[in-house]
């Protein structure tokens, strides 16, 4: 297994110098507020950095947001330099989108490094630009020969844990970026909408947890304007500039991007809210998401509007990026002996079923925003995820994924794995059939970690259904514990190019790696 040093990669770091200074001279208020000045002097400027995301062998998506009414122009090059840069004209950035923008880039060489700058201009004077801001993302390999590094986690700014000057902001996305991975998967839970950030929070010590605030962060978010800020919310923070800046990401969302364990067509019995439909807040935070996300299958790239979708890492490795909210069925005691709606909905389990089949993917990730064999409870007696605590044979939204677990062995799909965030801990899990109250399924892993920058909470029971067996855990022993006392958890994969090796380990803040798992390609049951 092939070692990859966890350098700060001088190709990439290289083209941040000059071209990413926001980060020097960021200040809430110049960034804050429901939307920029229609009518400022001088030239656009991009004080939220710039994103890519969705790459692939030859195409990518690169996001930005201007202070202004703007025309987005892209440039890309193979060197730092800049020398003969190849241009992409972008959207005008206006109200509409909330001045953010996306332009996507095509006709990339497979597997090379590709440096890129966002320049805004001027709508009414295209030689008025402001100064660029760049990064850069590998674009991913046509050949099996090359390594593999991805990272995953997810869970930002919950439980009122928000950006803290005192500890450097969110700093486990600088030691994240220092490990050069190809790309971040994000499990969801990207802002916390309906978690305000307070000035302060007095621990159990006594000790003061100090936030950066905004006046959208100050409520639950309801209007578009308040999704928009709580998106917007996060760009405050300078390593996670950074981390985007030279990090590509594939993005998913889960429940807290509107409202804790929603689900389609809930009215909502809480107090903070004035607006109680659910499908009413899930369209703005959409809308919102998809303007501050790079998402190929989002608008303006897809006007269907689906967050599921496949991005294929080339000869080793496909990502099959699943929505657990939209298309559920409510929250319940979770025991129905059919269930063809479930978690995903007839529509993407069709899919997903259908994809995994056409993939020749060496592995075949199935990036999921809840987990399978943990019971996350709604309530004293409904059920948040798939697992309902009855150990015996599939009830429930434990159907649906019998039925596709029954798929991928009947049909000799190899290399799945399954990773999520969501619980606030970490831990690994090993499903076999042999400990299973349902025997037709080829055994499988599930490795959870998280959350980034949110509050952590005790590990809950496991359900027998599909055999799990925690093989490592860690979790504190009471509920939303700050990330001081808490260590912050991210996940990290690295495939070999030589012999098709996976390796899973499960990483806290500060380096120490807690869990590793090796697994072998081409194996069923492993």
């Amino acid at each position: 297994m092939s070692q990859r040093e966890p350098s700060p990669s001088p190709r990439r770091r290289s083209v941040l110098r000059g071209s990413l200074a926001v980060p020097a001279a960021l200040t809430v208020p110049a960034l804050t507020g429901a939307a920029p000045s229609l009518a400022l002097a001088g030239r656009p400027e991009a004080g939220w950095g710039v994103q890519a995301g969705d790459v692939t062998a030859h195409a990518g998506l690169v996001w930005v947001r201007s202070d202004r009414p703007a025309r987005m122009i892209v440039e890309t090059s193979a060197t730092e330099s800049f020398r003969d840069p190849r241009r992409w004209r972008g959207p005008l950035l206006g109200p509409d989108t909330d001045f953010t923008g996306t332009t996507r880039l095509h006709g990339l060489p497979a597997g090379e490094q590709i440096h890129y700058r966002v320049l805004l201009a001027d709508p009414d004077d295209p030689r008025r630009t402001g100064r660029p801001v760049g990064g850069t993302f590998r674009t991913t390999p046509k050949g099996r020969k090359e390594d593999v590094r991805f990272l995953w986690s997810g869970d930002i700014a919950g439980q009122g844990w928000g950006i803290n000057p005192d500890r450097g902001g969110y700093r486990i996305f600088e030691e994240m970026r220092t490990r050069d991975p190809d790309f971040f998967l994000c499990s969801g839970d990207n802002i916390y909408a309906d978690s305000p950030i307070l000035p302060s929070v007095t621990l159990p010590d006594g000790n003061v947890w100090r936030n950066v605030t905004t006046e959208e962060k100050s409520k639950v978010a309801e209007t578009l304007a308040e999704f928009r800020g709580a998106f917007r919310y996060n760009l405050l923070d300078e390593n996670l500039l950074r981390f985007n800046a030279q990090v590509p990401s594939i993005v998913q969302w889960d429940d807290h991007e509107v409202h804790n364990n929603w689900y389609p067509g809930q009215i909502l019995d809480d107090q903070q809210y004035t607006e109680k439909r659910v499908d009413v807040l899930a369209r703005r935070s959409l809308r919102a998401f998809s303007e501050y996300f790079p998402v190929s299958t989002l608008p303006p790239g897809d006007e269907d509007g689906r967050v599921y979708r496949v991005m294929r890492h080339g000869p080793l490795l496909d990502v099959f990026v699943l929505d657990m909210r939209t298309c559920r069925n409510a929250n319940s005691p979770n025991r129905q002996p059919d269930d063809t709606t479930g978690i995903l909905g007839a529509r993407q389990l069709a899919w997903l079923k259908r994809e995994l089949s056409r993939s020749r993917a060496v592995w075949k990730v199935i990036a999921s925003d809840m987990p399978l064999g943990i019971v996350v409870s709604d309530g004293r007696v409904n059920f948040e995820a798939v697992a309902q605590g009855d150990p015996g044979a599939p009830l429930g939204r434990e159907l649906q994924i019998a039925e596709l677990l029954r798929h991928i062995k009947h049909d000799r799909i190899t290399g799945t794995l399954w990773l999520t965030t969501d619980v606030h801990y970490t831990s690994a899990q090993h499903y076999d059939p042999s400990r299973a109250g349902f025997k037709d399924f080829a055994p499988f892993w599930e490795f959870v970690s998280g959350p980034l920058a949110a509050g952590g909470f005790p590990a809950t029971q496991l359900d027998g259904t599909f055999g799990p067996e925690q093989k490592f855990i860690k979790a504190p022993g009471r509920a939303n514990t700050s990330p001081v006392e808490t260590p912050q958890y991210f996940g990290e994969v690295d495939i070999d190019g030589g012999s098709g090796e996976l390796t899973v380990r499960l990483r806290q803040e500060g380096g120490d790696v807690l869990f590793t798992q090796v697994l072998q390609p081409g194996r069923v049951g492993q």
